[in-house]
């Protein structure tokens, strides 16, 4: 118990600790050293790549739609400036906990060090991604403005340009490639003639905005849970979708061990994904005396997505959802716009797996 009290006093201390939102490094300053865990399991600090020419920082992040959006675009800027001395490192300066889930419509992952490990390995990353989110220290002597931001150092790691990788957002849109044009200059021994951009993006989580994260909890307590009948030819037209959203359909039951365990995946999914081209909705196959009991499980959960019951026969309803279904709970379909299902489940659902697909299909960015 005492050291469960230190812990949560450390925290409150922790989390009140205003974080000054900081001022990009100035063209001509010296990088700022560092020493940070990457998702390759290595440590790096600024001397490993003191045998490079130019040095190239990007702070970027998982979550960040534009992060994104620019991914391959800095992958083939380490294929086409490694072989002439150019490093380039990404380093993620957000603090996880300062991410509201309705914050990730874009993405499978939070920016927490496991997720970057996964994000890392699903894009195959040929770089080191480090993680600075513990505290967010170094990135503050940086001073990225958004994510993703690059910072560009000399042979002798004097900062020559800073700013965006280029001015479209949209991969193959750029008609200005401001990081390429710096990089080719510098290799030349020229002046960069653009020093300094704007960068667009996500703003950096720092952790003086837990604090707001926090507050999401008592946003998402006050919406209102409803439980509602459905009819078969309700659910037919459920099924056909004829809307633009993608549509993903638990079906559970309060009895239902497994679907109770998984219930909070799809709450979390419903916080990421709906103010997108995105819909969950949930259906009881509770007898109908066990609607109070439906209604009550849905509430607890704070599940204010829409909720459905069906109450009639059972055995109509699996022919009716999917011929294929034998029958047990739980079970998840995740329906296109015009009704084709993408994806169809019977049993336990694997969260993750469930969310790239949500994210591939809806769009990671904009």
């Amino acid at each position: 118990m005492k050291n469960l009290i230190f812990f949560l006093f450390a925290s409150t201390v922790y989390v009140a600790a205003k974080v000054a939102d900081p001022v990009p490094l100035a063209i001509g300053a010296p990088a700022p050293d560092f020493t940070l865990p990457a998702t390759d399991g290595k440590m790096y600090s600024l001397r490993d790549f003191s045998t490079a020419k130019i040095l190239v920082v990007v702070f970027t992040c998982n979550h960040c739609p534009t992060a994104q959006a620019y991914e391959d675009r800095i992958k083939q800027l380490v294929v086409d400036y490694k072989p002439k001395g150019v490093a380039l490192v990404a380093i993620s300066p957000n603090d996880p906990l300062s991410v509201r889930l309705d914050e990730l419509g874009y993405t499978d992952l939070n920016d927490s060090f496991e997720e970057m490990k996964i994000r890392y390995n699903d894009k195959q990353f040929n770089f080191p991604y480090l993680y600075d989110g513990e505290n967010s220290q170094v990135s503050q002597r940086y001073g990225p403005q958004a994510t993703p931001h690059v910072f560009i150092f000399d042979a002798d790691r004097k900062l020559r340009y800073t700013g965006r990788i280029d001015d479209g957002e949209k991969p193959g849109t750029a008609k200005t490639h401001d990081t390429r044009n710096a990089l080719d200059a510098l290799l030349k021994d020229n002046s960069v003639s653009v020093e300094k951009t704007k960068t667009f993006g996500c703003s950096v989580k720092w952790p003086d905005k837990r604090a707001y994260a926090e507050s999401a909890a008592g946003e998402w307590a006050k919406e209102k849970v409803e439980l509602q009948t459905i009819t078969r030819d309700a659910l037919a037209e459920l099924l056909r979708n004829n809307t633009t959203d993608y549509r993903l359909v638990n079906i559970w039951a309060t009895w239902c061990g497994p679907c109770v365990v998984e219930f909070p995946s799809f709450v979390d999914m419903n916080r990421m994904y709906r103010n997108r081209d995105f819909e969950l909705i949930t259906i009881s196959l509770d007898d109908a005396d066990r609607e109070a009991a439906a209604l009550k499980f849905l509430i607890r959960k704070q599940a204010s997505m829409k909720n459905f019951i069906y109450t009639g026969d059972k055995y109509k309803f699996i022919e009716a959802i999917d011929k294929k279904w034998e029958g047990a709970l739980p079970y998840t379909l995740f329906i296109a716009p015009g009704g084709k299902v993408l994806y169809a489940k019977q049993g336990i659902i694997d969260p993750l797996a469930l969310r790239k697909l949500i994210a591939d299909s809806i769009g990671r960015i904009y």
